[in-house]
């Protein structure tokens, strides 16, 4: 059974549109596979005059047919939210919208009804208030799989994997534990044989500068290379910890699928700079796969047609790319 994949609209006050626009103009890309928008009809209809683009838009409700996808217009299951210009400032009017958005998605979810979703980009800062780190870690509260949580940005020559996601460094080294680096490494090792049908190397990379420290305690003698001995141990194919400086400039020559970083802009700040937009955020350890374009809202450019698609239309590559689940 074809399943579609439904779209978050996230934060109406940003390049969220835009992309789902420019991704809809090029559906061929995507084989015309179906999909819809969880989303406000009217910012959409606002947003699209403004960034003239000539799409028709299509209300459809929870009780939708596959055919009712199959249409040249954009499907939009409506949520209701309203506000007078097509883009204004982010503030957090919008809170209440986007989490509706996702409630309705889980619910499509646990029904069955899509085979998993994207969520388009929001402001965690102006959304979470300090109550989650981001849509990884409110997922899995909000599912009861907290814990259970990895963030896999991915491509297909090389994902990368923060052990910890969005926390001051200074709290960094305190965050990390062998337990929670051998869950991670597990987590994506099982995605890997499932999904794309093959073992993956993994490289997992030291805290410290060269993984030296002149402190008596040492992260990568008291934890991280206790975690890569008991990974070596499952059987899973891995390396560590290795040094940061050199780990991205030799992944093809070691062949490694996935670099494990401490921190987030320890692995994601290099992934960026070769990968650029060609690359998705993979939430795993939830029941369902949820996956969003790993970038931000674009306040600086929203409005201006400045905004990149490919980010999105590589998460609904993706989906489409899998057996339905």
């Amino acid at each position: 059974m074809i399943k579609p994949i439904g779209i978050v609209a996230g934060e109406p006050n940003s390049i969220s549109s835009e992309i789902i626009f420019k991704s809809w103009k090029q559906k061929k890309i995507y084989k015309n596979k179906p999909l819809f928008i969880i989303g406000s009809i009217k910012i959409l209809n606002l947003q699209k005059k403004k960034l003239n683009y000539k799409i028709k838009i299509k209300s459809i409700n929870k009780n939708f047919r596959l055919v009712d996808l199959k249409t040249n217009s954009l499907p939009v299951m409506d949520v209701n939210y309203s506000q007078k210009k097509p883009f204004q400032k982010v503030t957090t009017k919008s809170n209440d919208y986007i989490f509706k958005c996702f409630d309705i998605a889980i619910k499509l979810l646990k029904a069955n009804q899509v085979k998993g979703i994207i969520n388009c980009p929001i402001k965690k800062e102006t959304l979470f208030k300090n109550k989650h780190q981001g849509i990884t870690e409110y997922l899995s509260k909000k599912l009861k799989k907290q814990g259970d949580e990895v963030m896999l940005i991915y491509n297909k020559k090389l994902s990368v994997c923060p052990v910890t996601t969005h926390i001051p460094l200074q709290k960094v080294s305190k965050a990390i534990n062998e337990k929670n680096i051998i869950k991670k490494v597990k987590t994506i090792s099982t995605f890997y044989k499932l999904i794309f049908n093959i073992k993956p190397k993994f490289a997992i990379l030291g805290l410290n500068p060269h993984n030296f420290s002149s402190l008596k305690i040492s992260e990568e003698k008291q934890i991280i290379s206790k975690a890569v001995n008991s990974i070596k141990k499952m059987k899973i194919n891995v390396v560590g910890p290795i040094s940061t400086d050199t780990s991205f400039m030799n992944y093809e020559g070691n062949n490694y699928n996935v670099i494990i970083g401490m921190y987030h802009d320890q692995v994601l700040t290099s992934f960026k700079a070769l990968f650029k937009y060609n690359a998705i955020n993979i939430t795993l350890g939830l029941p369902f796969i949820r996956i969003s374009p790993d970038h931000g809202i674009g306040e600086n450019i929203m409005g201006k047609n400045l905004a990149s698609n490919k980010s999105l239309i590589e998460a609904i590559n993706f989906f489409n790319n899998i057996k339905n689940r």
